[in-house]
C-alpha cells in the first residue's frame, strides 16, 4: 500500500493489483483501510460495494495482467474511488430488466451508493471513479 500527499493533506491510496477476481477482496481492504484512517467509518458500507464493481469490470475487460486502485480525498468533503485500467472504452449502465442476466447492472448500485461517478479518459487508458461526500476532519 503507497500513502501519497492529496490536496487536503491526508495521504492517498493506491494499489496495483492483478486482474484477477480476487483483486476485489484486496481493493475492498484498501478502501476499507483508508475510510478507518479518516474516521469515514460510516461510508465503508457503500465503499466497499462501490469498489467492487469497477474492480471486476476491469478483472472482466483489461488488456493488462494488472489494474490500479486509487483512493483519495480531493477535497476534505469527499472521498473518491477510483480504477485505473488500459483499455479506453467507456463502462454504460444498463437499465434493462433481462431477468436471466446476473451480471452487467453493477452500475446501477454505483450509480446509487455513489454521490457522483464517471470515467476520466487519458491517452493510455481510463479512470473509472465514484465520489461519497465524507464528514469533514480536522
Amino acid at each position: 500500500m503507497t500513502a501519497t500527499p492529496s490536496p487536503t493533506g491526508h495521504p492517498g491510496y493506491s494499489q496495483t493489483l492483478d486482474r484477477v477476481p480476487e483483486s476485489a477482496s484486496v481493493a475492498r481492504s484498501l478502501v476499507r483501510t483508508a475510510l478507518v484512517a479518516w474516521h469515514q467509518e460510516h461510508l465503508v458500507e457503500d465503499a466497499l460495494n462501490v469498489i467492487t464493481e469497477p474492480v471486476s469490470n476491469a478483472v472482466d475487460h483489461a488488456r493488462r495482467p494488472s489494474i490500479r486502485v486509487v483512493v483519495a480525498r480531493p477535497s476534505d468533503g469527499w472521498i473518491r474511488l477510483g480504477v485505473v485500467d488500459r483499455p479506453r472504452d467507456i463502462p454504460e449502465m444498463r437499465l434493462d430488466s433481462n431477468e436471466d442476466q446476473i451480471r452487467g447492472r453493477g452500475l446501477v448500485l454505483v450509480e446509487a451508493l455513489s454521490d457522483l461517478w464517471g470515467t476520466d479518459l487519458h491517452r493510455w487508458g481510463k479512470t473509472v471513479w465514484a465520489e461519497l461526500k465524507s464528514v469533514p476532519t480536522e
